[in-house]
């Protein structure tokens, strides 16, 4: 090769050089930069990373449906217009007509009123969606006045959970297929078997029966049902009771909280202390709430709703569809990110009937119980 042929093929190596360095500079350039949010102390870890194109991905899910127009306020009592109202009777007929009407816009805006309704016998209760959507007004109600430590003023909807749709996005079911093959040894309760609520890693993938479901209810017991990693004393003891088995469990049910709400650990926790209360954001607390709330809804309203769904909507275990974080938040820390239709159909706000014995929904935590080891 002569010297012009070597310096010809040198020129050519660093021009196609320079065209890929200015290629890549002009993509990484054009990439989409996360935003950052500083949720906590600097140097604590505590800041939260937003993708501005997954936000955007749902926006039209975080949408609100207009306002229907609002009631005559001149109107009779409901109780007196309609026929079998046993929920809303406390309304006037303008406004129960107007709930009605949005209850079809937010959960079957193709069949309407004709979902729930039998249209030739309208005080009917033949079609199952008519008994659960009675009991999911009073559950509604329930959340919005017992429930504000977790919901603050914001509140819920039908619109909330359903966004449109007859069954609500993020309901779920037991574990399982119990016709699944056993393993020969042991149980692997759910492990290496990937699934959406332990975000597909190798965890069980059925923590939500435990800790939605079935959880401990008082702050000061600890067990295999409790949310637990890391112990407040040293040695065999009472507190270093939960197993590494349920450490795991806990494992995917935090991954199961951050892909509902969108967020990652520190968006609850400081990254130096995860276990202390004091060094955590006040989100933690809410979700404390949050868990609590979930586990009544749960147990007192939609598990006793079991002999009411027919089969096809029940899970391979025969149980009811139940409701977790993900029901409400889809993705968002904040369901609807934080914009509510409630004020708008403040009827919502009553007071419902809950079942007898259902306990008093727990005073927010005192700092002093916080540094205690307690369920979440």
């Amino acid at each position: 090769m002569t010297q012009r042929s070597r310096a010809r093929d040198g020129s050519t190596v660093r021009r196609v050089g320079l065209a890929l360095a200015l290629a890549v500079s002009l993509w990484l350039v054009g990439c989409e930069r996360n935003l950052s949010d500083q949720r906590g102390f600097r140097g604590t870890g505590q800041i939260q990373l937003k993708d501005p194109g997954a936000v955007a991905a749902l926006k039209d899910l975080n949408s609100i449906p207009p306002a229907e127009d609002p009631a005559d306020i001149e109107s009779p009592p409901a109780s007196e217009v309609f026929v079998n109202v046993k929920v809303l009777n406390d309304l006037s007929a303008t406004e129960f007509s107007r709930l009605m009407q949005a209850m079809s816009t937010w959960i079957a805006p193709e069949e309407g009123c004709d979902y729930c309704h039998n249209p030739d016998n309208l005080e009917s209760d033949e079609k199952y969606p008519k008994v659960v959507a009675r009991r999911m007004l009073e559950m509604t109600r329930r959340i919005n006045t017992e429930w504000k430590a977790h919901v603050g003023e914001t509140g819920v909807t039908c619109w909330t959970c359903h966004r449109g749709q007859a069954v609500p996005s993020g309901d779920w079911f037991m574990g399982e297929n119990p016709a699944a093959p056993k393993p020969v040894m042991g149980n692997r309760d759910g492990q290496n078997r990937p699934a959406p609520s332990s975000a597909f890693s190798a965890l069980p993938n059925d923590p939500l029966t435990r800790f939605l479901v079935t959880g401990e209810t008082t702050a000061t017991t600890v067990g295999e049902s409790a949310v637990r990693i890391q112990s407040s004393t040293v040695g065999p003891t009472r507190a270093n009771a939960p197993s590494v088995k349920s450490a795991e469990m806990t494992y995917s049910m935090m991954l199961y909280i951050s892909g509902s709400l969108g967020v990652n650990c520190t968006y609850c926790h400081n990254t130096r202390a995860f276990a202390s209360w004091q060094e955590s954001t006040p989100q933690r607390v809410t979700a404390w709430h949050g868990l609590q709330m979930v586990r009544e809804l749960n147990t007192q309203f939609l598990i006793p709703l079991t002999p009411v769904f027919p089969n096809y909507r029940l899970g391979p275990h025969g149980d009811a569809p139940k409701v977790g974080c993900a029901t409400c938040h889809k993705g968002a820390f904040k369901p609807l990110n934080g914009v509510s239709p409630l004020p708008d159909y403040m009827a919502l706000s009553g007071v419902g009937k809950v079942p007898a014995g259902t306990p008093t929904p727990p005073e927010p935590p005192e700092p002093a119980a916080l540094a205690a080891p307690m369920k979440r």
